[in-house]
């Protein structure tokens, strides 16, 4: 049995992890809690095969080599009335007020199963315009997003789970400069992560410094009543519509002065992100039947309605060998073989999962979309003497992303052949331009024997579940300090206080017996942004989804090179891009103190 070795990781999983019955504690130790999740999802296994998936199962959990997503981990095997899936994007049915607080319900139900919600707020009509059916002025997308914020607030304050919202706007709503400004209080929509979805015609008009039109779609009746050949009708393609639809231009901005806005907004407190809306929906492996609009509140899985996170993560430290030495590497075949039973184990999830919500259920089983992805990447670059964000550190992390990526739709493939494709494929899937990326072999299977899952992998932001594998680096972030101290709360809502230790420094010292840091040793303080995004870009490429990455930037950068890091994200083809500096406004936390369950509920 493995013991958890630092004092955070054994009270993050006593905590968040173990399982209780009211009074009674059921899992002993990790190894209980292993062979509990491992057991529930082989249950989705033909009962002659379930002894054989759990064995395997547990084999990949054991030692924190593969990290189910951090609802799989608490709720799997358990009588807890909770969903396994950790985020979902949700619905805004239309512009009314039975559209909008059906759309609250149902994103309070989620929330209150442990699951983080976003929204596209982009159908609800911009503030000022009248609303004829009700003779009233509408408030805007940013008033009803108050009410969502206060609601996940009650929600808290009755012992719910804490769970992050995505609150999205488009860059051509009218309200999007309020929008762009709304966190600059920092009291307002504290329980939300909010993002402005930009489009490739956007980021031409702010390169050509042009005129950008501001618009809203035309309702029914106005479509019937007025001519749609007029000078302030255009079409766009508007929120989780196919196909483009007449919308009146409300007013002209220049482009780039907005551009600087969300720019600004973000240096001074780092937030909205950046959603690339056209490099998404080009890339969605279900480009014939779906357009995406929306995220999970920390950006890694673009979802159309009711679609849901389901995240696993391969620890690569468990895959280093001879580490510090002239002959570190990795144990390639040992990373595939995980990787295909990891997959395997997130498809399983699907089928034993509750869902808080029917539409949810149905959207999971008619997608079967998973998310595996990888965890500790900074922390192997410095085992492996190589410094992050070099070009060694490109080339290596596209090729542990390439291999666990086509691992994953190999074992898709497999997984169709034995169990059925997921109900919505279709011999358009094979023609689609992300699944080019791959070799004619895993093209021409995939036609001819379709794919278990619609989508396969995924950088979630891991923090808590590489917290419990002893402090691990999270996704592909580099190491973030080498000793900080970071906060857990209890469920009385006491914050409690360790010191911790990075894990490649722990194992340094242990080898070693020295006090120094290991010769490529890289951390958030040492890194430029390039170093970020280059990383980012390099993994990109075989990640179906999308990724969480934030880059950390000094309190001192100057703004005007803040432009090029959004400029470079777009243009490498990354799907989104988010920075983060201290400010006055959400202060230091992710440079000096971390809290958590402070916000991101991926991965947890």
């Amino acid at each position: 049995m493995t013991k958890i070795q630092e004092s955070i990781s054994s009270k993050v999983w006593d905590l968040k992890y173990r399982y209780r019955l009211q009074d009674k504690i059921l899992d002993r130790n990790i190894e209980d809690t292993w062979q509990r999740v491992a057991k529930a999802v082989a249950k989705a296994e033909p009962l002659k095969e379930r002894a054989h998936w759990q064995k395997q199962f547990h084999s990949i959990l054991q030692n924190f080599r593969f990290l189910p997503g951090g609802r799989i981990l608490a709720g799997a095997g358990t009588k807890h009335n909770v969903t396994l899936f950790n985020c979902f994007v949700m619905n805004i049915a239309e512009d009314s007020l039975r559209g909008i607080f059906d759309g609250l319900e149902e994103g309070a139900l989620t929330l209150q199963q442990g699951g983080g919600v976003g929204y596209d707020f982009s159908v609800l009509r911009p503030r000022g315009q009248y609303v004829k059916t009700a003779g009233t002025v509408a408030s805007g997308p940013v008033s009803f997003m108050r009410i969502w914020d206060t609601t996940s607030a009650i929600l808290l304050s009755t012992g719910a789970r804490r769970g992050a919202m995505m609150g999205v706007l488009r860059c051509d709503h009218p309200d999007i400069e309020e929008f762009v400004t709304a966190k600059e209080n920092p009291q307002e929509l504290r329980h939300f992560n909010v993002s402005v979805m930009v489009s490739d015609a956007f980021m031409q008009a702010v390169k050509d410094n042009a005129e950008w039109p501001l618009i809203f779609p035309l309702s029914k009746e106005e479509i019937k009543k007025e001519s749609l050949h007029e000078k302030n009708i255009i079409y766009r393609t508007w929120s989780n519509q196919r196909e483009p639809v007449p919308c009146r231009i409300i007013k002209t901005i220049r482009a780039r002065d907005l551009w600087q806005k969300i720019i600004k907004s973000a240096y001074d407190y780092a937030e909205p992100g950046v959603l690339f809306e056209d490099t998404i929906n080009r890339l969605n492996n279900l480009w014939y039947c779906e357009r995406i609009s929306a995220t999970n509140p920390c950006g890694e899985i673009p979802l159309p309605p009711y679609g849901a996170c389901n995240l696993g993560s391969i620890n690569l430290t468990q895959f280093v060998e001879h580490a510090y030495t002239p002959q570190a590497k990795i144990n390639w075949s040992e990373l595939e073989k995980v990787t295909a039973i990891g997959t395997r184990f997130l498809d399983d999830v699907i089928d034993i999962s509750h869902y808080p919500l029917r539409a949810q259920k149905i959207e999971a089983q008619q997608t079967r979309r998973i998310g595996l992805g990888l965890t500790g990447l900074g922390d192997i670059f410095i085992m492996m003497h190589i410094r992050y964000g070099s070009p060694e550190s490109i080339h290596l992390a596209q090729r542990i992303m390439q291999t666990i990526a086509e691992t994953t739709w190999q074992t898709s493939i497999a997984l169709a052949k034995e169990k059925g494709s997921f109900p919505l494929f279709s011999p358009e899937y094979a023609r689609g331009e992300f699944i080019q990326k791959f070799s004619a072999t895993i093209r021409v299977e995939a036609a001819q024997h379709g794919m278990r899952n619609s989508h396969h992998n995924t950088i979630a932001p891991a923090g808590t579940i590489s917290l419990l594998a002893n402090n691990i680096s999270n996704g592909i972030e580099p190491v973030f300090r080498p000793e900080y101290e970071r906060y857990v709360r209890s469920p009385d809502d006491e914050r409690l206080t360790f010191q911790v230790r990075d894990y490649a420094l722990q194992v340094w010292r242990d080898l070693k017996k020295s006090e120094d840091k290991p010769p490529a040793w890289a951390d958030v303080s040492s890194l430029l942004p390039e170093d970020h995004l280059n990383i980012q870009a390099a993994v990109q490429p075989y990640i179906d989804n999308a990724i969480s990455k934030t880059i950390n930037i000094p309190e001192n950068f100057p703004f005007e090179k803040l432009e090029q890091v959004y400029t470079k994200a777009h243009a490498l083809g990354l799907k989104g891009c988010t920075v983060f500096r201290p400010n006055p406004v959400t202060g230091s936390v992710l440079v000096e103190n971390t809290e958590v369950d402070k916000c991101h509920v991926c991965g947890e």
